[in-house]
């Protein structure tokens, strides 16, 4: 396992970047503390695969380094790095067995052969393919070829970091939740650093300890799932996380009040807010009522979606999304709506601002 440090890191595909704008991966400091799992979650071409192939030597960055424990790998190909990395298609030998393919790292590394046995069968048995150990790998079906190459990535206890670029895109749904469980316990278990890729915000916050939301090639926050969902550092964090994401309406800040409109919303707090100012508010802590004071709103349809409803409503031109309790009723009056004030952030140009007492 290895704690791996991102110092000054930024990559560009073009040859003389002359702006931010040219840099796929804009530039990055952290430190990832080693046995931790990670997610790195965000929107196709925001970086995400970018990072994940410098960190593991597939790519070299345009500037700065990447050190494993304080050692610097920048330039050091993939096989001195000493990680596994699991890409998005799968990779097998076809003409090997699938205990061939699970047992081929820990063979070139010259492992005892009762070793090798001991781990292939765990593998076998984590993935679910015990009674397929010795078919050959051509003629299985691509979700069954993604498990091998799965299974040859955590077939490993001693590297420095276990990489997962979307690894379950070709598995069928109902393996997907199975796989990301045995993952957990493969962390849980061995406590590799692992850090796994994906857009699906359900598979990150299942999998990670953390997880680093990317926007258009920079790292917006590093948190636990609560943190993201109650703290969102930016709005595309508000926007992405949470389903349906959280709500943005744009708003004159002075002090700890917010003008939505025409209404004045109490924030609780005093905030200090320049630039493009807006208040987030998470579906959860919107208010339904009927009459009195807040927002004008129109209700225009309700979801039931089992374990509550989803109320979507007209504010102002904008829709706005409210969940209600699976028994609630929907008044058909409904014409306001209202914030629970825990539950509202401020934002300035597109990052959040902290409030004072």
């Amino acid at each position: 396992m290895a704690k791996i440090t991102l110092d000054n890191l930024a990559h560009s595909y073009l040859p003389k970047p002359r702006s931010e704008d040219d840099f796929a991966l804009k530039e990055l400091n952290h430190d990832w503390a080693d046995g931790e799992a990670y997610a790195l979650l965000g929107a196709s071409g925001c970086g995400k695969s970018t990072l994940l192939n410098i960190i593991s030597g597939l790519l070299i960055p345009s500037q700065g380094r990447v050190l494993f424990d304080g050692v610097d790998v920048t330039t050091a190909p993939t096989a001195d790095r000493n990680i596994a990395q699991v890409f998005q298609f799968p990779v097998v030998y076809d003409t090997m067995t699938v205990r061939e393919n699970l047992a081929f790292p820990l063979k070139n590394r010259g492992m005892d052969t009762a070793e090798i046995t001991r781990r292939v069968q765990k593998v076998a048995s984590m993935i679910d393919m015990e009674d397929r150990l010795d078919r050959k790998a051509r003629g299985l079906t691509a979700d069954a070829k993604q498990k091998i190459s799965l299974g040859r990535g955590m077939v490993r206890e001693d590297v420095n970091a276990l990489l997962f670029d979307e690894p379950l895109t070709v598995i069928d749904p109902h393996m997907k939740w199975e796989l990301r469980t045995q993952l957990k316990k493969l962390h849980n278990d061995f406590g590799h650093t692992m850090i796994y890729v994906t857009h699906d915000q359900t598979e990150a916050l299942t999998f990670a300890d953390k997880v680093v939301v990317m926007y258009d090639g920079r790292v917006v926050q590093i948190g636990t799932p609560q943190e993201l969902f109650e703290r969102p550092a930016h709005t595309f964090v508000g926007y992405f996380i949470g389903s349906p994401g959280m709500n943005l309406f744009d708003a004159q800040i002075d002090g700890r009040t917010a003008r939505v409109g025409d209404t004045s919303v109490d924030l609780g707090q005093s905030y200090t807010a320049q630039g493009k100012t807006q208040i987030g508010v998470r579906p959860e802590f919107i208010r339904l009522q009927s009459g009195g004071e807040g927002i004008p709103a129109r209700i225009r349809r309700v979801e039931d979606v089992g374990r509550h409803k989803i109320v979507r409503l007209d504010v102002e031109g904008r829709p706005v999304s409210a969940i209600a309790g699976e028994g609630d009723t929907i008044p058909a009056d409904i014409d306001h709506i209202s914030f629970a004030p825990e539950g509202v952030n401020v934002y300035a140009d597109d990052w959040r601002v902290e409030g004072r007492a």
